[in-house]
């Protein structure tokens, strides 16, 4: 079997008749050298995962398993940038590969504090399992805020930026290997996903699902990939050779090595029922090209090798793709390429001041009636909503701990003046969802907002405390980390005192959420008292959120005390509550009569949307949405905030598109700002006051209603994103506005007619028209002749501009055959002969400013896979 080398075998020969050492003849011959020493007990343990060190052989440990999504994550401090799809929404690809660096460097230096040669655990290695450029072909999905949006192009493009970023300019000595994953048509639902069928038509397959893999690796040079959970077309894809092997290796010449999605080969038997047990799974995902098993499906491949039904030297083939990525990264010693890198280039100023930046460009301004924006000076601000002041809708998921995030409310507060600004929580993300307790119902014995909170050394809070603070809400991620100094990150205990104060009579919930860790035994146990008598006490159950039910007769505080023991690596908690709505809106009356416009943090939350969660709400089901619309209790907050006749701004955070119709229709601007990231807070109210300009765009496109979608599960593309859907969208893909004005010029082709198979260059003039310095994003849409399969339009190219006020900047794009290529419906990717129109503007043709040119491809030529 053909990857990194031909064979072990081969390689030892060479050695043998040259003379050379391993050492000498590169990463290849080195890793072909060490497997021919090892046993088939130690083959096959270096195949998993967690692969156990072989003193013997001088091989340390290394755990593969590492993320970095939108900064370096799971392993304590670290730049935590937006989420996945507010980084697309920057549509910068320069901006990506300056957050993949980041991400590599800080990766770098966490590993170094170990040492090259020594065993690292998991997220310590320099192996990163990202960036994940699924097309989110669906806003029902939960994890689509982990992609680069709907749109293959742009997926690609980004992608390329982030793995180029990742990896470095040298591929003999990467800073870190990057992992696009899921390969492929990995996309939802997230109930049921082990055991999903993916049936995708030839069409959809080469046209949507494998572009942006194909430019990761053909572009980016991607040194690993990931297989993922479906089954494409019955074939689990971890087994799926004619992808892995035919498509990934012979046609894309793909070098690296194949890693299984978590426990992704053992679904090949247990719910795909493809293979009858883990040993024909194992054996037939290491033939398909899977190399590496995030799980221990791999243990039973001794026995399949033994018994003769499979071949021991595709398990050299396997491992010598994997020892030599460990070689070339410097991980096994001797490389000190890196060894600058140290605990100083974590979080450091450079990288602080780049989570601004990507915070500021993912912004995107979907309506500003009569100018609304920016906020004029001096006016005082009612913010209300319940992503207005949480940490878990700054970080979202796979994600790193910010050392100081700012929140919304904290950077409108630090922006306008905090006595300028009131706030109301107003109600919860979604009914039956709880949210952390806001600082308006927590108070110290001294009258501030908040709890005292009593940091111990020890577990059963003896002696003094080792610290004391007021902490303003119970809203901690302490993954890997001290909540205070001199504390063990590891090892601690805290207890809070003071007050709730409930906003008026009803019937409350109250919620302690620990956010558990999901592959260790041992949870922190916690107690939360009221009134001195305990209503929740858990030992360290699974459960991550315990709840006691309580009712109050009226707005009179109650002493409250909540204990944590942190003993295992469960990785933060969060004081919640849901408070009777009648109080809550009450209580947004009261910050309403002292503003003169209203600053509304709606959306979605981590908690409702993401990877495989166990939630059941209106709207929600396994991390996945049913209704796209913002939920009731939100919707019911902007109407009564609205009733107030006070200008009303809404800032959408989330992970994925909302149908804010009602918003669109009432309020006087919106402002998507997604997921944003430790400085999520400072961009936001910048924007806000007129600092900076938005000027992203939508990844996705912005629908009314799942009545406009097709079935969840159809993989089918037609009737989804732009470039299918035919109906009137409530925001285009590629939709954004702007503090100024942009206009368009003098378009130029380099040719009207080609050859099919050359190259095109397209130009236009671009002016800033306005008074204000600007970022355009200038898009290139493409409409190819009319056939069956031919999407309303396809981006053929991007690029962020800034310009001051009166700027005028020629931009200039080469459109390659692929660019210019359609798919017919056997999946076969052709230069077809015919008049083409090509867009170049602010947006879709017919949604922006822009302008358009034709020109004519002459005869046909087929592109290779």
């Amino acid at each position: 079997m053909t990857k990194c080398i031909a064979s072990t075998a081969l390689f030892a020969l060479l050695l043998a008749a040259t003379g050379a050492s391993a050492q000498t003849q590169g990463a290849e011959a080195r890793a072909s050298a060490l497997v021919a020493k090892m046993t088939l007990a130690e083959k096959v343990s270096q195949l998993q995962n967690d692969a156990p060190a072989i003193p013997r052989l001088g091989v340390p440990a290394y755990e593969w398993w590492n993320e970095g999504l939108h900064g370096y994550a799971r392993n304590g401090y670290a730049t935590v940038f937006p989420q996945a799809i507010g980084l697309a929404a920057s549509w910068d690809a320069s901006l990506l590969q300056a957050v993949g660096t980041t991400v590599s460097v800080e990766a770098r230096a966490s590993f170094n504090t170990v040492g090259a040669g020594h065993a690292h655990g998991r997220y310590q290695g320099l192996t990163i399992w990202s960036p994940n450029i699924n097309i989110d072909r669906d806003p029902r999905w939960g994890r689509g805020q982990e992609t680069y949006g709907e749109d293959p192009f742009l997926t690609g493009s980004l992608a390329v930026a982030f793995v180029r970023g990742i990896q470095g300019d040298d591929p003999q000595h990467p800073r870190a290997i990057a992992t696009p994953k899921h390969f492929v048509a990995h996309s939802g639902p997230e109930p049921g996903r082990d055991s999903f069928d993916a049936v995708v038509p030839p069409h959809d397959l080469e046209d949507t699902y494998l572009p942006a893999f194909r430019a990761a690796v053909t572009v980016g040079g991607a040194g690993s990939v990931m297989c993922s959970y479906n089954a494409l077309d019955g074939v689990p894809m971890c087994a799926n050779a004619a992808l892995l092997d035919t498509r990934l290796r012979k046609d894309w010449g793909f070098k690296g090595y194949v890693v299984s999605d978590c426990d992704a080969v053992g679904d090949i038997a247990a719910f795909h029922h493809y293979k009858p047990d883990d040993e024909q799974a194992a054996a037939a995902a290491l033939r398909a090209g899977t190399d590496l098993d995030c799980g221990h499906t791999y243990a039973s491949v001794a026995k399949a090798v033994r018994q003769g039904d499979l071949a021991g030297s595709v398990l050299d083939a396997s491992l010598v793709c994997l020892f030599a990525a460990r070689y070339r990264l410097g991980e096994l010693g001797g490389d000190d390429t890196y060894a600058h890198l140290g605990a100083s280039d974590i979080d450091s100023g450079a990288h602080r001041k780049l989570a601004l930046q990507a915070a500021r460009e993912s912004l995107v301004l979907l309506k500003n009636a009569h100018d609304t924006l920016p906020l004029r000076s001096g006016l005082r601000l009612a913010v209300i909503g319940p992503d207005a002041d949480t940490l878990e809708t700054l970080e979202a998921n796979y994600h790193g701990t910010a050392r100081a995030p700012v929140t919304p409310l904290e950077g409108l507060r630090a922006r306008f003046g905090a006595d300028r600004v009131s706030y109301a929580q107003g109600a919860p993300v979604a009914a039956g969802v709880p949210v952390p307790v806001p600082e308006t119902a927590l108070r110290t014995a001294d009258g501030a907002a908040g709890l005292v909170g009593e940091y111990y050394t020890n577990p059963g809070f003896h002696g003094a405390p080792s610290a004391m603070r007021t902490d303003r809400v119970i809203d901690f991620d302490w993954d890997r980390v001290a909540p205070v100094a001199g504390l063990d990150a590891a090892h601690y205990a805290v207890r809070w005192r003071g007050e709730l104060v409930p906003p008026g009579p009803g019937d409350y919930v109250l919620a302690v959420h620990v956010d558990r860790c999901f592959d260790c035994t041992g949870h922190d146990p916690v107690r939360l008292f009221v009134d001195g008598k305990p209503v929740i006490a858990d030992g360290g159950s699974d459960n991550s959120r315990l709840e006691a039910h309580l009712h109050f007769a009226d707005g009179r505080p109650h002493a409250v005390r909540l204990e944590l023991v942190h003993a295992s690596r469960d990785q933060g908690v969060r004081l919640q509550w849901l408070a009777p709505p009648a109080a809550q809106l009450a209580e947004v009356d009261r910050a309403l009569r002292k503003a003169d416009a209203v600053v509304a943090f709606v959306g979605l939350s981590p908690d409702v949307e993401g990877e495989a969660l166990q939630i059941e709400v209106p709207g929600f089901a396994g991390g996945d949405r049913t209704s796209l619309d913002l939920p009731a209790p939100q919707r019911k907050l902007l109407e009564h905030a609205a009733a107030s006749g006070k200008p009303l701004v809404v800032v959408l955070m989330s992970g994925g598109a909302v149908a804010l119709d009602w918003a669109k229709q009432h309020a006087a601007a919106i402002l998507a700002a997604w997921y944003p990231g430790q400085a999520g807070g400072t961009a936001i109210a910048q924007a806000l006051a007129g600092d900076t300009n938005p000027g992203g765009r939508l990844p996705v496109t912005f629908y009314r209603s799942v009545r406009d979608l097709p079935p969840f599960a159809s993989y089918a593309m037609q009737g989804r994103t732009y470039r299918y859907f035919r109906g009137t969208p409530l925001y285009p893909f590629g939709y954004g506005l702007s503090y100024t004005r942009f206009a368009y010029a003098a378009p130029a082709l380099s040719a009207s007619t080609l050859k099919a198979g050359d190259t095109l260059q397209v130009s236009a003039e671009l002016r800033n028209a306005g008074s204000r310095a600007g970022d355009e994003v200038v898009q290139v849409y493409l409409d190819t002749p009319p056939s069956p399969q031919a999407p309303r339009h396809a981006l053929a190219g991007f690029r962020r501009v800034h310009l001051a006020p009166g700027e005028s900047r020629r931009v200039d794009f080469i459109l390659s055959a692929r660019d210019v290529s359609s798919v017919d419906a056997a999946g076969v990717r052709t230069v077809e002969p015919g008049r083409y129109r090509v867009f170049i503007g602010g947006g879709q043709p017919g949604d922006a400013a822009g302008v358009a040119s034709t020109f004519t491809i002459n005869g046909k030529e087929v592109l290779a896979p």
